[in-house]
């Protein structure tokens, strides 16, 4: 049996068992998970191993790269700035960021960067992750090009440049880089240990990834394949200390379960951790429609919000509720629930790509669901989940 740690609410013993067996099968070598209702944790668990060589375990604080549930942290930072009245989501780009009104993007608002749909989902010069570790110089690059399409007629996932984008504007609005902001204004308020770009002092507790199949080589998508390997995001490379040190705002974020769970929490509670952090209406605004149909790069339909998805395959909707959601490369997610108040959250170090890297948080999230229609109210006890 696999040792589990934290604690949970009664009511979601079955989410503790599953997750159990998750790691008991092999499905997973360490993780965390975490259900927050109202900005409480209900379900805060971890368990596993940290690497490869089943020697050190998962604890309370480790902490991990979530890929593109980063996604959610930019989007979360321009809802911040926009709820104070800094910043204006319809907007032009240009106006915060005179240099970006070239080639053709003068109409580009900072609205279609959250939506993935301003046709700059990858650059269209070659280059390396040491060109994308420098910030300055790859979003100089981002702001000379030419969009791939026009913009805000389609949307074309923003796979590593929408950090790049949306830190363009804020570092002009506020003065700090995406990273900086996200410290000072959303994660130290909070409470939370989520990080975009992570210093040296973090990292004995950053877990490598183990992959756990080979890479899926082309998806046969010109563009899409474009930017897979523009450059290519593979487990070594995101295991790497240049890639933690680095801000990158569509990828890098690194935190555990508890950590993306407290901060979407401020999505749909109105404190969390004693911290108000949005209005009522500021919340709100992640549920506005950005674009809706087939993605140019992910080849599915999906219904992009305000930096968060609305609607896609992965998940069916049979309630008809307001969610907001990502997930990140080897299976990581942060998911939101407004009418039930919650926010859920998955991390993890076995990295899975193709058809199965959704299936270990579908099954947890569908769980979660069938706890909460068991009825009854919520205990207030907790169990701990050391087994």
């Amino acid at each position: 049996m696999a040792e589990i740690n934290g604690r949970f609410d009664e009511k979601f013993a079955r989410v503790s068992e599953l997750f159990n067996y998750s790691l008991d099968c092999g499905d997973d070598i360490g993780a965390s998970f975490a259900v927050f209702i109202d900005g409480e944790p209900v379900v805060d668990i971890w368990g596993g191993y940290f690497d490869g060589t089943f020697t050190r375990k998962w604890d309370r604080d480790t902490i991990i790269t979530t890929h593109s549930t980063t996604k959610t942290m930019t989007g979360m930072a321009a809802l911040v700035l926009a709820d104070r009245g800094a910043l204006d989501l319809n907007a032009p780009v240009a106006e915060y960021w005179p240099e970006f009104a070239r080639n053709g993007k003068e109409k580009i608002l900072v609205r279609h960067l959250l939506g993935h749909t301003s046709g700059l989902a990858g650059w269209t010069e070659d280059v390396t992750w040491e060109d994308v570790y420098d910030l300055e110089k790859s979003s100089d690059l981002l702001a000379k090009q030419a969009p791939w399409w026009e913009p805000g007629t389609a949307s074309g996932y923003h796979g590593v440049t929408q950090g790049h984008l949306v830190s363009g504007v804020i570092q002009r609005i506020t003065g700090k880089t995406l990273g900086r902001f996200f410290a000072d204004e959303i994660a130290t308020p909070l409470g939370a240990d989520y990080h975009i770009g992570a210093g040296p002092e973090l990292d004995h507790r950053v877990a490598p990834f183990v992959q756990a199949v080979p890479e899926q080589g082309l998806s046969g998508n010109p563009m899409l394949d474009r930017i897979a390997y523009n450059p290519n995001l593979n487990p070594v490379t995101s295991s790497s200390i240049p890639w933690r040190r680095a801000e990158i705002g569509a990828a890098n974020g690194q935190g555990n379960a508890r950590a993306v769970a407290t901060i979407h929490s401020a999505l749909v509670a109105e404190k969390v951790n004693g911290v108000n952090l949005l209005s009522a209406a500021g919340r709100l605004r992640v549920l506005e429609q950005q674009s809706t149909g087939l993605d140019l790069l992910l080849g599915v339909p999906v219904r992009w919000g305000m930096g968060f998805c609305l609607e896609s395959p992965l998940f069916a909707n049979p309630l008809g509720h307001r969610l907001a959601y990502w997930g990140g490369n080897g299976g990581s997610l942060g998911y939101v629930d407004f009418d039930e108040r919650m926010a859920v959250s998955f991390v993890m170090n076995r990295w899975i790509e193709g058809p199965y890297e959704y299936g270990r948080y579908q099954r947890l999230v569908k769980t979660v669901y069938e706890c909460l229609a068991a009825g009854g109210e919520r205990k207030s006890r907790t169990t701990p989940a050391h087994q």
